[in-house]
């Protein structure tokens, strides 16, 4: 599992850390692993290859100054330009000219940077708030337009290391070299898009640090460990049954992806309520097909309402119906514009919200631009204000409660952009919390799993290929 904290976080770990260490060590060691980093891209021609190192005021500029001091030693032509030659780190600059780098001002840099083969961005790092300001946004341009590779020293520049907002320009990275812990803004879009390859530098922080980060990503490792195991007396409905609530006369589709979703998540059977019954059972005729209503469907361990539904007073009275069952109900698409808030904070029984940014807008009152650019606070907001678990759908899955770290899902991939997609993950993560998992965890692991899945499946992405995928995915991690 990797684990994020917040500035704030990491800096008392930092200090406790200090406190006990001779003066200069933490920064030495980031220095040591930055540098390392950087020799690691300019191999095999590292003597003589061309730095720039954008060395902005603070320990940020610092770490990346005393980087290139080390780089130079080893035979690399380092230029610093100083955005603030007044507040310039004061040993990192002495380091560097000792070593035989030069310093140059901003102007004319981007003569210097057209001519480098890399460029350490160590302009403001984790404690910048807003964008770039111009004479950076000149320089990073500058970098950009020419494709000189960028190497960020702790995060890329102008995002915001606790949110993974970007307020105006920032700095694209190829690699980002964090130190210490990684920072949420790592994990999450829109920031995760600049960060590039992230590499964590272990400068000693693990023991200062609190056991429960701020945001946290599964591996595989650990969502083979969530995954229900059928033992030798399991039956289906150990197994877990299912039920879902989907499709209509204009979209049976939804209704047999949410089912196959289900099936191939593991499901031990799954009842299907709905129009689209021929559908369903012409695709996967294990199916347990019902008329409805959903009440009176049978014994199930979770319910999956939503996908395809379609609009009309019908729907509205089927979810309703669906809330008032004492299981585990996961709401999506449809389901969502038909949700009242107050009979799911009723509930006795967890609820999970799967929102894409434009529902999760409608659902907070908002508009979707605002939710794409603060994915992190919106995931929150939608789980307090619901009493629920969210899921955001996006770039970033984030899932969140009221309970431990919010999971930032990074397994995604675009090639799951693709309509049906969003009613598979539901049926799979209704699959996993009628297992028995709870519902963060089943959302957590239901995401990685898609995700896996979307990039298992061959290109151009189907959400039916996707769904076909699934089972490969879930047996390469047991």
């Amino acid at each position: 599992m990797r684990t994020a904290y917040r500035v704030e976080t990491v800096r008392a770990a930092e200090r406790a850390l200090m406190a006990r260490l001779p003066e200069g060590t933490l920064m030495t060691r980031a220095a040591a692993g930055l540098a390392a980093a950087c020799a690691g891209l300019l191999r095999p021609r590292t003597r003589g290859a061309r730095v720039v190192v954008l060395a902005g005021s603070g320990d940020n500029g610092g770490d990346a100054l005393y980087a290139g001091a080390r780089l130079a030693r080893r035979g690399v032509a380092v230029t610093a330009v100083l955005l603030s030659p007044e507040r310039a780190h004061p040993g990192g600059l002495a380091a560097l000219r000792a070593a035989g780098g030069r310093v140059a001002p901003p102007e004319g840099a981007h003569e210097l940077i057209a001519r480098a083969v890399l460029v350490v961005d160590g302009i403001t790092g984790i404690g910048g708030r807003g964008g770039l300001r111009p004479a950076a946004q000149e320089l990073a341009r500058a970098a950009a337009e020419r494709a000189v590779p960028v190497v960020a020293v702790d995060l890329p520049s102008g995002v915001d290391a606790d949110t993974g907002e970007v307020h105006g320009s920032a700095v694209r990275a190829a690699l980002t070299v964090t130190f210490g812990a990684l920072k949420p803004g790592l994990l999450i879009d829109p920031a995760r898009e600049y960060a590039g390859e992230v590499r964590l530098v272990d400068i000693g922080l693990g023991p200062e640090l609190p056991p429960e980060p701020d945001v946290a990503a599964l591996d595989d490792a650990d969502v083979a460990a969530l995954l229900p195991r059928p033992a030798t007396e399991t039956d289906k409905y150990r197994r877990g049954v299912v039920g879902v609530v989907a499709g209509s006369k204009r979209y049976p589709g939804a209704a047999v992806l949410a089912v196959g979703g289900a099936l191939r998540g593991g499901a031990g059977a799954v009842r299907y309520v709905g129009p689209a019954g021929d559908a369903v059972i012409s695709r996967y005729p294990e199916t347990l097909v019902s008329a409805g209503p959903p009440h009176r469907a049978g014994r199930v361990q979770a319910w999956v309402i939503g996908p395809g539904l379609g609009t009309g007073p019908g729907p509205e009275r089927t979810v309703a119906d669906v809330l008032d069952s004492d299981v585990p109900v996961l709401v999506d698409a449809d389901g969502l514009a038909r949700l009242n808030t107050e009979q799911v904070r009723a509930r006795s029984a967890p609820t999970v919200l799967t929102p894409h940014a434009g529902e999760a807008a409608r659902l907070l009152g908002r508009d979707r631009a605002s939710v794409e650019a603060g994915r992190l606070a919106a995931v929150r907001e939608l789980a307090e204000r619901h009493g629920a678990t969210a899921l955001l759908k996006g770039s970033t899955t984030l899932i969140a409660d009221a309970t431990g770290p919010v999971i930032a899902n990074t397994t995604g991939t675009p090639w799951l952009a693709t309509a049906g997609s969003g009613d598979v993950l539901s049926g799979l993560i209704g699959a996993l919390i009628a297992a028995g998992l709870p519902p963060r965890e089943a959302a957590a692991a239901g995401a990685h799993l898609h995700g896996r899945a979307g990039q298992e499946a061959p290109p151009p992405a189907m959400a039916s290929t996707i769904t076909e995928a699934l089972p490969g995915v879930w047996s390469s991690l047991l």
